[in-house]
């Protein structure tokens, strides 16, 4: 099932997803978010910027209890590999290729939870390599249109479990509470036990009522 440059990972006991040396790599960010976000029994879960697909199937693997899974990926070939990762590993779950900004309006208040491991940083990709680029900066999508469509394609009650840089937290909480998106659990990560966070994660109810719970800081 392997094509030119790709690579079988372990991920989750004995599944295997399939990576691509050339392209972006899922790091520990994904593992910590599909750990971060709690399922409820018959959730309908949505994965924004699903990439070769990590946190969607992660997810899935610590939750057997979800109704359906949806993975959706703007580049073909992680997409692509995706769909054949599902295959290999007996996962029933639907691959949507698509910018997040271009999803359907037959996906509108369909979901119940939507995992997002988006772009963190901002600016151009320099001299990078533009697929890898992508996955890492805010070229085709930014924070903001994430927070839009999220809002759309979530129910009433549904959640949003979203990772970002601990330094956007302000901006992130902003955005959120703007499209009635309420903040419910907090929890930052560092490095180190002495270390500042770098990453904070973030799951919002859409229509939920204000008080957020901070967890105790993660150490990655």
């Amino acid at each position: 099932m392997l094509k030119d440059g790709e690579v079988l990972e372990e991920f989750f006991g004995d599944k295997k997803i399939i990576q691509n040396t050339a392209l972006y790599r899922f790091t520990s960010d994904s593992v910590l978010l599909s750990r971060f976000a709690r399922a409820k029994y018959g959730d309908n879960v949505a994965d924004f910027c699903s990439g070769s697909g990590v946190v969607g199937f992660h997810f899935l693997c610590l939750n057997p209890c979800i109704k359906s899974l949806t993975l959706f990926e703007m580049q073909e070939s992680l997409a692509d590999m995706s769909r054949r990762t599902a295959e290999m590993n007996g996962f029933d779950c639907e691959v949507v290729c698509c910018k997040i900004q271009n999803i359907g309006n037959e996906y509108n208040d369909k979901f119940s939870l939507i995992l997002c491991n988006p772009p963190y940083e901002r600016g151009g990709f320099d001299n990078e390599v533009y697929e890898k680029a992508i996955c890492r900066k805010e070229i085709t999508l930014t924070l903001a249109e994430i927070i839009d469509t999220a809002v759309k394609k979530l129910k009433f009650g549904g959640r949003l479990a979203i990772i970002n840089r601990a330094d956007r937290a302000a901006e992130l909480i902003f955005k959120l509470k703007s499209k009635n998106l309420e903040p419910k659990r907090m929890q930052f990560v560092s490095g180190t036990a002495n270390s500042k966070p770098y990453l904070v994660m973030i799951e919002a109810v859409k229509g939920g009522k204000e008080g957020v719970e901070v967890l105790p800081t993660s150490v990655n």
